[in-house]
């Protein structure tokens, strides 16, 4: 047998728990619910309690044994809705394997509906301690921590550059660029039916100095699907404001595979997979940096989206895919840059 584990470490292992969250009130954009985003923002958080429950809080872990913590993947599925007001319950189920290298949580959320208590979010959240520079330890790791503490988040795989980036621009251009017309989004885009976006990843997206972390990506895909609705002819507000309808996402997954660093410039490529039975999509996310002369891929995952319908004021349900947005969303268009 090993070395006994730390009694945090085992509670971090073993011991599940419950804590009652709000969401914030910036996902609140569509009537009275909740984007997925901030839905994943309340299954992080359930993770985050859980820590600090077990004796283990993230910023301890950060001071006294110069850990990170890092939500290295985050997968969900939405049923129902989660409202402004609600407050949900979060149950918090420890599922690492004896021998895995992640922490490894299930994340149920619960709310009240008419007396009734309701699933509104399943989530498997996986974990990781990046071991930072930026600080040194100042005590060793409690007994059972150090098989989770990592050099780095991953080495995602390298692909040939086979063009010569075109310069960023500089502030002038904006946030971010768009469009075939750059030659690296053309590279990774090829023949897909897909969209391409390129940003320089601000500092509000990072944390310990220097990554960017699990909200930032979830923040990436949303503005992806944004970008990419606008595109196709089908930006949100001019749909929302004509047909009373709403992009609704019911799955949402993104795994990082290598480290994104502060003011890196992020491509990301949003590739349509699959529009089945007239009621979803889905869409993978691709996120790649060019280092050392070669293009990194640092992040993926995907996201299944629907409509919903506004068919009474603040009452909704589910739209069907008319033939013009199936071909909106089929057919790969020249993208604007």
């Amino acid at each position: 047998m090993g070395p006994v584990p730390d009694p945090a470490v085992s509670a971090l292992l073993d011991a599940a728990t419950t804590v009652r969250l709000r969401p914030v009130f910036e996902g609140n954009n569509i009537s009275y619910a909740i984007g997925f985003k901030h839905i994943n923002y309340v299954a992080e958080a359930a993770v985050l309690n859980h820590f600090r429950v077990a004796g283990l809080p993230v910023g301890e872990l950060y001071q006294r044994y110069g850990l990170g913590f890092e939500v290295v993947e985050l997968r969900s599925r939405l049923g129902a809705l989660l409202a402004v007001d609600d407050e949900v319950e979060a149950e918090v189920t420890p599922a690492t394997k004896a021998d895995a290298g992640e922490l490894t949580f299930k994340v149920a959320l619960f709310v009240q509906r008419d007396g009734r208590r309701v699933k509104c979010a399943g989530s498997t959240v996986r974990v990781v301690l990046r071991i930072d520079g930026h600080i040194e330890a100042s005590e060793a790791y409690p007994a059972g921590l150090a098989r989770f503490a990592v050099e780095r988040l991953g080495t995602g795989e390298r692909r040939e550059l086979a063009v010569t980036p075109r310069p960023y621009g500089g502030f002038a251009e904006g946030r971010g660029t768009t469009g075939t017309s750059d030659p690296v989004l053309a590279q990774l885009i090829g023949e897909d039916n897909a969209f391409g976006w390129r940003w320089r990843m601000p500092y509000f997206y990072c944390h310990f100095n220097e990554r960017v972390q699990m909200s930032g990506f979830l923040r990436v895909m949303e503005e992806a699907e944004d970008l990419f609705l606008a595109d196709r002819g089908l930006a949100i507000k001019e749909v929302l404001d004509g047909r009373g309808w709403i992009p609704v996402v019911t799955q949402s997954r993104i795994r990082l595979l290598d480290e994104t660093v502060m003011e890196e410039e992020l491509y990301t490529v949003y590739t349509i997979e699959d529009i089945f039975k007239s009621l979803l999509y889905t869409a993978r996310m691709d996120c790649y940096v060019i280092r050392d002369g070669a293009l990194v891929h640092t992040a993926t995952g995907t996201i299944t989206h629907g409509y919903l319908t506004e068919h009474a004021p603040n009452q909704w349900s589910m739209a069907t895919l008319d033939e013009a947005t199936v071909e909106a969303l089929s057919s790969p268009k020249g993208v604007r840059s």
